[in-house]
């Protein structure tokens, strides 16, 4: 009697199905700290007093906020993604001139196509994405007496991203990714005796988020 029941047990474990981890359908939510870190080539600042200015160059720093995607699994192994934030801020220097020379906010929106390479049923579910990025800037200030009407140039750009799920129970999951985003932008101001000043810079940052998740 206790073979027959073994067997049994045996059976219906067998013929149970697995607990899936992503499988089309699924809605999954993430939130956690995302860091933009610019990895930014900038031409010399030129005026219309002066021409090209030898020596300078825009720079940007770091910035942390709340970031948020949302993913629709498609396929068991095809999801589609949107990557959002809270505001990212961001001081701009100009080398040779000012370290603080002025600030200026931006959101990232990014929408990922994912690729998840594991069976339905592995906890783990590493995934690489390619995407569109449409990051808009605003609040755009300036620091140094004498320039005003800060403006930076709206960008698209194509985004990569590697990542990876690791489900802690069947919803609720931890999770980690990177992106790496072309972003392309033109500033320019108006200052009182150099007249309009513009520079170019591919901003190229990578942005980091770890966090967690829930499936739906």
């Amino acid at each position: 009697m206790q073979k027959i029941l073994s067997a049994s047990l045996l059976a219906l474990a067998v013929a149970a199905p697995f607990a899936q981890a992503h499988e089309a359908g699924d809605i999954i939510l993430r939130a956690g700290v995302a860091t933009v870190a610019p990895q930014e080539d900038s031409s010399t600042v030129s005026t219309t007093a002066t021409g090209p200015i030898a020596g300078t160059a825009a720079t940007l720093d770091n910035d942390s906020q709340l970031g948020l995607t949302a993913t629709y699994m498609v396929t068991n192994n095809v999801g589609v993604e949107l990557l959002a934030a809270t505001p990212f801020q961001h001081n701009i220097g100009v080398k040779g001139v000012a370290a603080d020379f002025a600030e200026t906010k931006h959101l990232p929106p990014t929408l990922s196509l994912q690729y998840f390479p594991m069976d339905a049923g592995s906890k783990f579910q590493p995934y690489v994405g390619v995407g569109l990025n449409y990051t808009t800037f605003f609040q755009e200030e300036t620091h140094v007496a004498g320039f005003s009407s800060l403006e930076l140039d709206d960008s698209f750009g194509l985004a990569l991203q590697a990542g990876f799920d690791y489900m802690l129970t069947d919803n609720i999951l931890l999770n980690a990714a990177v992106w790496k985003i072309d972003i392309d932008t033109t500033a320019t101001a108006q200052h009182t005796t150099l007249g309009k000043v513009k520079v170019d810079v591919d901003v190229d940052p990578y942005a980091y988020m770890v966090g967690v998740g829930y499936k739906f």
